[in-house]
């Protein structure tokens, strides 16, 4: 079978590997499209993603649909279609058993994260657990469903935020995260979405997915202290304190984008003065079952992905998917 494999910065090769054989409580699918993501980009320009450096031949990618190719146990015939949730959790902690996805000891398809790597899955044949198998409904396409994974991520980080039902909310970034963060705050009833970006093509997607302003903050200030959600999707430390400058009092900015491992100069005064709240969100636990609903129920979530490229031409479509000028979500086609 063939695969992507990342060896270093910058050299990706779409190589032969063996076929793997399915064990007990495992599943092989045969991979239909892979989304690109934020991760993926560093992995692939930088041979990192923050302090996880690539250390052998690594396959990236956890976003995906497919069909079974095998299950040993009979249960799902071969040629259903599915997708899948990318963990495995660890050990279970005291006080996180809600929130598994926060145990430590667990691994990512696709992540560096552990050595040896978790291998993705940008590669024809993959094999996964069957508990991390989730059937398609009729009806949703496997193009479509490749978006399950990250709008599950956009969907927790509203939940992170609390109940946003008839409450104005201010999304920071437009690409694929927060504009997956404008479908999910939409559908959880957020009254007014307003979203900033640096970039115009962008904000023109939000407004297609329900986005009910947008500002080019380039050129125009965001609102100061008006929204009592703000969700920061660039993962640029600017856009953090022009969130903090945001929020409204009594407010909660939700911190969504993956910001750099790094020290980072941001004022957080105006945090104290408004006794707002800032909150992490990591991936998510339950809500790709809440996200897979959802691009059922709304389809033109669908129209996210801007461009489908052959996995033979990875190059260009990690170049395409880099450019938010002119891409949102880049699918490899396996």
């Amino acid at each position: 079978m063939k695969s992507l494999v990342i060896h270093g910065a910058e050299d990706i090769r779409y190589e032969d590997q063996p076929v793997a054989e399915p064990a007990e409580g495992q599943v092989r699918l045969r991979v239909k499209y892979v989304g690109i993501c934020g991760s993926d980009l560093h992995y692939y320009y930088l041979g990192r993603n923050g302090e996880n450096l690539v250390r052998e031949p690594f396959v990236p990618g956890h976003e995906l649909s497919a069909t079974v190719d095998l299950d040993p146990s009979g249960e799902l015939a071969p040629g259903t279609p599915v997708t899948v949730h990318p963990a495995r959790y660890g050990a279970p902690v005291e006080g996180l058993e809600e929130r598994p996805h926060l145990w430590p000891g667990g691994d990512y398809l696709g992540s560096a994260g552990v050595f040896p790597h978790r291998q993705g899955a940008a590669t024809e044949q993959l094999v996964v657990e069957r508990d991390m198998v989730r059937v398609l409904p009729e009806g949703l396409s496997l193009e479509t469903a490749a978006l399950a994974e990250p709008l599950a991520v956009s969907i927790h980080a509203v939940h992170i935020a609390g109940d946003v039902a008839r409450r104005p909310a201010l999304v920071l970034g437009a690409g694929p995260i927060g504009l997956l963060a404008v479908s999910a705050l939409h559908h959880a009833g957020a009254s007014e979405i307003v979203v900033g970006d640096v970039r115009p093509e962008p904000l023109e997607r939000a407004r297609a997915l329900g986005a009910t302003r947008t500002v080019l903050v380039t050129e125009e200030q965001v609102d100061p202290g008006s929204f009592p959600v703000v969700l920061e999707c660039s993962a640029a430390p600017v856009s953090l304190g022009s969130a903090v400058r945001a929020v409204a009092p009594g407010g909660i900015v939700v911190q969504v984008g993956i910001l750099p491992d790094a020290e980072i100069s941001v004022n957080l005064a105006p945090l104290l003065a408004k006794e707002a709240e800032l909150r992490g969100t990591f991936r998510f636990s339950t809500e790709i079952d809440d996200a897979i609903s959802l691009l059922v129920q709304d389809p033109a979530i669908g129209e996210v992905v801007t461009q489908v490229v052959p996995a033979a031409d990875a190059t260009e479509a990690f170049a395409t998917a880099r450019d938010a000028s002119r891409s949102a979500k880049v699918l490899l086609a396996l």
